[in-house]
């Protein structure tokens, strides 16, 4: 009868994991941002956790500003699959000090960077144009569409961290009296748009922008030194803050902090998919091969995701147990 009992307590005790992590896995949202890079993140992680561990997740849209406030207050949505921390650090710093967001992995370790960029062959005809003093010399190689007697520097979309920094680098280097103008592009498409325009005509375009992506993998650009060193404690006085009205030259870091970060309470009740987040890691190498496929055949994050996930089996699968790594590869 003992044993009859412990056999009885024991599949009990099975029966209550497997509920409480089936529990766990009910109704995650995942932030689906605009970068082609954290489409395919957004996109792979919902494939893997659907059919891998029988999750309900879904995608919501929302880029780094909105998707971490929300993550903050609301505790939704669960996952944001590549926060780039370093344009929001106050809000970050808020979110992890109380305890509200977690970040449980580098997803991009080494192919973050951000930037102002200009076509390679403006660089071969005149190097200074390299650096940002050569490009506030020459406002009328770099014509604003809207008015072609100024320049133009194209930001990037509205809701993007990088949007205010860049709109900040603006004021703080005084590029409004060298006769250049911030460009709202108005979205991605809008960006993607004007530089691929300049570039084909082989036109001039300073434009913020931002690697691993397939456009940059596509068009040879080169990123513009800002002629000072990144300082971390600027950044975060002013530099990534809106509303700070005397902001001083800075750089964007050599390489950025980008994390994947999940709610406090998925955090806590997402059991198996929390370690799948902590192994799930790309190299530069790897993304950029699957952007520029991106853009070869003008596929979607789900396209993407199911791509890398069938010719990558020996990069995936060593982020989940075999039993996951079966199921996901039944489903593609």
């Amino acid at each position: 009868m003992k044993i009859i009992g412990l056999v009885a307590v024991g599949a009990i005790s099975l029966f209550a994991a497997q509920q409480a992590q089936a529990a766990s896995c009910e109704d995650i949202t995942i932030a689906d941002m605009s970068s082609m890079s954290a489409e395919f993140l957004a996109a792979m992680d919902k494939f893997i956790l659907n059919k891998g561990f029988g999750c309900n997740a879904n995608l919501v849209a929302g880029d780094t500003v909105p998707a971490i406030t929300a993550m903050i207050e609301k505790g939704q949505p669960d996952i944001i699959p590549e926060g780039a921390v370093d344009v929001v650090p106050a809000l970050y710093k808020e979110g992890v000090e109380t305890g509200k967001i977690v970040a449980v992995s580098d997803p991009l370790s080494d192919a973050g960077n951000q930037g102002l960029w200009v076509p390679k062959y403006m660089v071969d005809k005149d190097p200074q144009l390299a650096t940002l003093a050569g490009v506030l010399k020459n406002p009328e190689l770099f014509a604003n569409p809207e008015n072609p007697s100024r320049g133009g520097i194209y930001n990037g979309a509205p809701g993007w961290g990088a949007t205010i920094v860049t709109a900040q680098l603006y004021k703080a280097n005084k590029m409004a009296d060298y006769k250049f103008d911030l460009i709202d592009p108005g979205s991605l498409a809008g960006l993607d748009s004007a530089i691929s325009r300049a570039y084909e005509r082989k036109q001039g375009i300073i434009a913020y922008y931002w690697s691993p992506t397939g456009l940059l993998g596509r068009y040879d650009m080169v990123k513009v030194d800002l002629g000072v060193a990144n300082d971390p404690e600027e950044w975060k006085r002013c530099t990534a803050v809106a509303e700070c009205a005397d902001p001083k030259p800075n750089a964007w870091t050599a390489s950025d902090n980008i994390k994947t970060l999940v709610s406090k309470k998925f955090s806590e009740a997402g059991g198996d998919a929390i370690d799948y987040l902590k192994k799930r890691e790309l190299k530069a190498d790897t993304i950029n091969k699957v952007l520029a496929w991106m853009n070869e055949n003008q596929a979607k994050g789900e396209d993407a995701a199911q791509y890398f996930l069938t010719e990558n089996p020996d990069i995936w699968t060593k982020w989940v147990s075999p039993d996951v790594a079966e199921k996901v590869k039944s489903a593609l």
